[in-house]
């Protein structure tokens, strides 16, 4: 008898969670999902124009541009996770995704925010290496570097998501099923756990804080050995340059370190599970359509890839 009470025990017993969503003022409802729906329209029309936009121009077929294209994709498959159902709170009465279906949404969520964090420590490198050793920038960044550099991150990204993911499966789900969130993410569901949650606690402090320490260590170590690099030229125009060429990824890096951060400080405590909903909406939705504007608006390589398409579209 034991046994079987421990069985049904370690099964969970809700089968679908109800998203509360981002508000329930029915006032609201309305005009949020219509700011929402365009800035989904936006941040898939701006990263679907740039990943074409690379692919296309051959002078864009450098190591820059070759991460920018995985960022891209990155942002948008992103977007396409959380964005529809956030819409869909808006739209239903009771916003009803399955046990599988929330921890599918949660192991893609977890894939692609440990994915951007490599590809952003990725950047950062491939900028040192253009301004600190210019003559051998080939050389390093070769496209099979390039290749390994990115298979790395989608395979890291991904091992970050199974183990956030599976200590989730195993934990029960025996009393309420009101997710306080707009989507599946990990505070708001180890809050609705009927089992003790120290261990994924622990183990998923340990998984964020690595990973952020690691790509932050090397982002501020690249920048560090960049600035000094371009205090030693000697001309103006060239210290511009070399500015320039790093001053998209560190605006993208503010972002989204900046927003990440604030928001788990934010969830981290039992009483601010509100706020972090809101500030998460930062990271999930407005650094994904940024991205590709930071990175067009601010580029004149892909400026003149874009004015070059127009034209062959008007022609």
């Amino acid at each position: 008898d034991s046994q079987k009470i421990m069985a049904v025990e370690n099964v969970s017993s809700v089968t679908e969670f109800i998203l509360i969503g981002f508000t329930n003022q029915t006032q609201l409802q309305l005009p949020l999902f219509f700011l929402f729906l365009l800035n989904y329209m936006v941040t898939v029309v701006g990263n679907l124009s740039l990943i074409n936009l690379i692919y296309l121009d051959s002078h864009l077929h450098t190591p820059m541009y070759f991460f920018i294209f995985n960022l891209s994709f990155i942002d948008l498959c992103h977007s396409l996770v959380i964005t529809p159902k956030l819409l869909m709170s808006f739209m239903s009465e009771k916003n009803i995704i399955s046990f599988v279906g929330c921890m599918t949404q949660l192991f893609f969520f977890c894939f692609f925010v440990h994915s951007e964090c490599y590809v952003l420590t990725a950047m950062a490198y491939d900028r040192y290496v253009a301004i600190c050793k210019p003559l051998l920038y080939t050389v390093i960044m070769s496209p099979q570097v390039c290749s390994l550099l990115m298979f790395g991150s989608y395979v890291m990204g991904c091992a970050g998501a199974i183990v956030h993911t599976g200590d989730m499966v195993r934990l029960s789900f025996c009393d309420s099923n009101l997710i306080n969130h707009y989507m599946c993410d990990i505070f708001p569901l180890l809050q609705l756990s009927c089992s003790s949650a120290y261990a994924n606690e622990l183990v998923d402090s340990i998984i964020v804080s690595t990973v952020v320490l690691t790509s932050s260590f090397i982002i501020f170590f690249s920048y560090a050995l960049i600035l000094s690099s371009i205090l030693h030229i000697s001309s103006a125009q060239g210290r511009s340059k070399a500015f320039s060429t790093c001053g998209s990824h560190i605006i993208t890096v503010a972002f989204f370190y900046g927003s990440g951060l604030f928001t788990h400080l934010k969830t981290s405590s039992d009483g601010a599970m509100g706020q972090g909903k809101f500030s998460s909406i930062f990271y999930t939705n407005i650094v994904p359509m940024l991205n590709p504007l930071i990175y067009s608006l601010r580029n004149k390589d892909v400026k003149l890839a874009l004015k070059k398409a127009l034209k062959r579209v008007a022609n």
